[in-house]
């Protein structure tokens, strides 16, 4: 491993085998060039720790260094943690994927909500997408009423026939059930179960003593939608409560339980707690799923336009899996992910029982993935001899 301490504003920190040089020098071009302020990089490859890189700064005015144990808010890069947070249920046999969520859930089979299976839920299949408008950012926070008007709704389309992506509400949805099934939230499941036995610096929110070392978001504009009807899914998960990133800056924010999209974590953090996925359920003796449970992530759950990010998508159980038009930088062979908004991105690559997360302050408008993430990544999988084929690219 080389240790990198280069001086002046591209400076970047940590360590990396030779064969990531490439990478270390683009995460040093993009300081430079003022693309990014602060950002990190984690690459695990069956449990070395071959890159863990980081640079920067915390703040738009450049005031104070990121640092090894900085933290950010990673948005959507978020769910990967829920979806790993189910399937120890599932492991245990406390959670049922075939099964309605009712049987957990009574109260959700409101409205014609009685048939949403719990991998409907899990891979945005179940028509729950959103809040029914008007729904403001500060009942977001309020997770024990956010999840009431969540049971109460009736579903956008039939649950199972198409995937919306459940951008805000994610958490909700899945913390709920975490929480009807071991009578804990999901805050404190993935401290006890993912985070303290991985060794792992994730966590739902912020405590406030970790206030210090989170660094502050570079925001873009509120996201803008084009015209379209009252019903359509994409306007409504957008627009109740309308999403914007400034509130991601705030106190109120840090304490709530908006796991959708309020992880706080870096590179690092990440790898560590993602990485049971590839490496087939164990990692350092502690052992979170069985490799016929891994497998159910690649049980396709939906393919086609996503009725809320007017994408193709293909949908595992909870994870997104790499095709030709979305995230085409990526192999397809048993390989999932999922990104936040602004650019971060965590993915698991199973044949080479790899795992690589990038984590950033300053955010582009991209919801999944940016320019500067695909740069990242891959160039980490040239490093690692298996750059696409120029066919495939």
């Amino acid at each position: 491993m080389e240790n990198d301490f280069i001086t002046g504003a591209s400076a970047v920190y940590g360590h990396h085998d030779p064969r990531f040089a490439d990478v270390v020098k683009a995460l040093e071009d993009e300081l430079r060039n003022g693309d990014e302020v602060g950002a990190a990089l984690a690459v695990d490859v069956d449990g070395v720790s071959v890159l863990d890189v980081w640079g920067g700064y915390v703040d738009g005015d450049r005031s104070a260094e990121w640092v090894d144990d900085t933290i950010v808010n990673v948005w959507s890069s978020t769910k990967p943690v829920c979806v790993l947070a189910a399937l120890i249920l599932v492991d245990r046999g406390l959670l049922d994927l075939d099964a309605p969520v009712a049987r957990y859930w009574p109260e959700f089979a409101a409205r014609g909500k009685q048939d949403v299976l719990v991998r409907h839920m899990l891979s945005h299949t179940s028509g729950v997408a959103g809040w029914d408008e008007p729904f403001t950012q500060e009942e977001m926070y309020d997770r024990d009423a956010a999840v009431a008007r969540l049971a109460r709704q009736a579903p956008w389309w039939t649950p199972g026939t198409q995937a919306g992506y459940h951008a805000q509400n994610y958490g909700h949805l899945v913390g709920e059930l975490v929480r009807r099934v071991t009578g804990t939230s999901l805050t404190d499941f993935v401290r006890r179960e993912i985070a303290e036995p991985l060794g792992a610096d994730v966590q739902i929110g912020a405590r406030a003593a970790d206030d210090h070392r989170v660094a502050e978001l570079i925001t873009p504009p509120p996201i803008q939608l084009p015209p379209l009807p009252q019903d359509s899914p994409m306007r409504k998960v957008f627009s109740a409560p309308p999403a914007a990133a400034e509130p991601a800056n705030t106190t109120a924010w840090r304490r709530a339980e908006v796991a959708a999209c309020n992880g706080h974590s870096n590179a690092r953090g990440l790898v560590r707690a993602l990485s049971p996925i590839a490496r087939g359920g164990s990692v350092n003796g502690v052992t979170l799923l069985r490799p016929e449970t891994i497998d159910r992530i690649f049980d396709v759950q939906a393919s086609g336009p996503d009725l809320v990010l007017g994408t193709p998508i293909r949908w595992g159980l909870g994870m997104a899996l790499p095709t030709a038009e979305f995230l085409p930088y990526l192999p397809t062979e048993r390989t999932c992910f999922w990104g936040g908004w602004g650019g971060s991105l965590v993915v698991m690559d199973l044949p080479q029982r790899v795992t690589i997360a990038y984590t950033m302050n300053h955010m582009t408008s991209d919801l999944v993935g940016s320019p500067r993430t695909r740069r990242y990544v891959e160039l980490v999988y040239e490093a690692l001899g298996l750059g696409l084929r120029e066919e495939d690219s």
